[in-house]
């Protein structure tokens, strides 16, 4: 089959668009076709090499997928079913993963990070991964949905116990993950508020149910989002930059408010003053992944047609090395998926 590999750690160029063996399923494992992968983070930062993360060499990149069954053992799925893919990986075996938090599992992966993913034509995954999706929802559109929206739902619902009637700020409305949480938020009744650096971004949260847009490379945050609430701030900030929004998030929560948080791409080393943590009662979330019971329930408003990925842009999987560089250069609004 064909696939995209990098064999060295670098910038987009070491992407290798080339021939590569079959993958063979083990015991209880699906073989699936692709149709599409979408790209997220993790496949920048696994293609530039982590700090204290050995990836295995040479390696596919790709969380995000949606394709045909091909094979299963016992048939549990037949041949030319459609499906996309939980991108969560857990042993299924513990007392978190019977518990269904299976995003708590110490052996918890993402699909493609040190396993072979979705840039390819041909994947192999556990069949409890697979969901199926009904022939009203294309595959680009699929491929696109688990991984954001299901990191969205788990931090909004799980973790920030989101209400309805409370003000959240979504950072970075552009993204694949800002964008779910702009849609999740406004889908449980929530007063939304979000930041985007062009005037086209922020139009388009608009769209998607912001109540109030930011520009977070021209304006004040935590001054706008004083204004919006009547002095008042978020009950809940929506964070996944790192250290280059950290304290102007913390500064946009009311008393009482939760910040929660899944990622640093900006960077990790933020800090808070603890006098500030206690004496405004402020809760901070962490958030990973999510869990696959959340990922299902999600995906039944998906298929309802009540809230969906926004696409950017579709690329061919030869041209891995040019979605990727749109990524990094934060061009896109939604997500970028490769068709195979």
């Amino acid at each position: 089959m064909k696939a995209v590999r990098f064999h060295a750690h670098g910038g987009p160029d070491v992407l290798r668009y080339e021939e590569v063996a079959d993958p063979v399923p083990d015991a209880g494992e699906a073989l699936v076709r692709v149709r599409a992968c979408a790209l997220n983070h993790l496949d920048l930062w696994q293609r530039r090499g982590m700090e204290r993360v050995q990836i295995p060499l040479p390696h596919i990149s790709g969380a995000d997928i949606a394709g045909e069954v091909i094979s299963t053992p016992a048939g549990e799925f037949g041949a030319g079913r459609r499906v996309m893919v939980q991108p969560g990986l857990s042993c299924a075996r513990c007392a978190a993963c019977l518990d269904g938090r299976d995003n708590e599992c110490a052996k918890y992966d993402v699909l493609g990070y040190r396993s072979d993913g979705g840039y390819a034509e041909m994947i192999r995954v556990p069949v409890q991964n697979l969901i199926a999706i009904p022939d009203s929802i294309g595959f680009v559109e699929a491929a696109a949905f688990p991984l954001a929206f299901l990191t969205a739902w788990h931090m909004l619902i799980t973790r920030a116990r989101l209400r309805a009637g409370e003000d959240v700020l979504v950072l970075g409305a552009g993204s694949g993950v800002g964008q779910a949480a702009i849609q999740i938020a406004w889908r449980n009744g929530a007063r939304v508020f979000a930041t985007a650096g062009t005037d086209e971004k922020l139009a388009k949260a608009r769209q998607l149910g912001a109540y109030e847009v930011i520009n977070h490379s021209t304006q004040d945050l935590p001054a706008k989002i004083r204004e919006f609430t009547n002095g008042r701030g978020v009950d809940v900030v929506f964070e996944h930059v790192g250290t280059a929004t950290w304290d102007r998030s913390l500064k946009s929560l009311g008393r009482g408010g939760r910040l929660v948080t899944c990622g640093a791409t900006t960077g990790h080393d933020a800090r808070i003053d603890l006098r500030v943590l206690f004496t405004r009662q402020i809760s901070l979330l962490g958030s990973y992944m999510g869990r696959k019971a959340e990922l299902l329930r999600a995906a039944q408003f998906f298929f309802a047609g009540e809230f969906g990925p926004v696409i950017d842009t579709t690329f061919p999987l030869a041209d891995a090395a040019g979605a990727q560089r749109r990524l990094e250069a934060r061009e896109q609004f939604g997500k970028l998926v490769l068709i195979t």
